[in-house]
C-alpha cells in the first residue's frame, strides 16, 4: 500500500529524529526480525544498505556487526549494540555515535507501535553529519524504513 505513511515525530531537538508506526504483529516477532542484521537492507528505506558482512546470526548487547554501504561510493560501516531489551528496544551506533534505535510498544498481543529513532545529539564528528544534511532524508527514511518493515512481517 503505497499510500501507507508512518508518522514523522517532532522531537523539538536538533539532531534527534523520530517516525512511528503501528504494525499488525506481536513485538516480540517484529524484534526478532529487526535483530537479525541480514535483514536489515531489506526493509532500509534510505538505499544505502547492502547487507551484512560480518557479526553474530542474531544481535544481542555489546554485539559489533559490520554492514556494507553505499551512498554513491561502496563503504563498510562497523556497528556495536548498545541497547537490548528483549521484545522491547534495540539499538546501535557506529564509530560516530549516532545512534539508530528501534524501540517495541505493544498495544495488544498483536499490535505493535514500533518507534524508530536517529540521534546523533552526543555524536563525534558533528561537522562530517552536518554536511550531509540529515534532515534532509533521515526522518523520511526511517518512514519508508518503518513502512518496508511492516510490510515484510505482516505479510511473513
Amino acid at each position: 500500500n503505497m499510500s501507507l505513511r508512518a508518522e514523522i515525530i517532532d522531537t523539538g531537538v536538533e539532531y534527534l529524529y523520530k517516525a512511528k508506526l503501528v504494525i499488525n504483529k506481536p513485538a516480540i516477532e517484529i524484534f526478532d526480525f529487526v535483530a537479525h542484521p541480514e535483514n536489515h537492507s531489506k526493509f532500509d528505506g534510505s538505499g544505502m544498505v547492502k547487507g551484512k558482512i560480518t557479526g553474530p546470526k542474531k544481535l544481542f548487547l555489546g554485539a559489533k556487526f559490520g554492514m556494507r554501504m553505499k551512498q554513491g561510493l561502496p563503504y563498510v560501516i562497523k556497528n556495536q549494540v548498545i541497547d537490548f531489551q528483549e521484545g522491547k528496544t534495540i539499538a546501535w551506533q557506529h564509530i560516530l555515535h549516532n545512534v539508530w534505535r528501534y524501540e517495541f510498544k505493544s498495544i495488544d498481543k498483536n499490535t505493535t507501535e514500533v518507534i524508530e529513532s536517529w540521534d546523533a545529539t552526543q555524536a563525534r564528528g558533528l561537522w562530517w553529519i552536518k554536511k550531509r544534511k540529515p534532515w534532509n532524508w533521515i526522518p523520511k527514511a526511517m518512514g519508508k524504513s518503518l513502512v518496508n518493515l511492516k510490510s515484510l512481517v505482516e505479510n511473513a
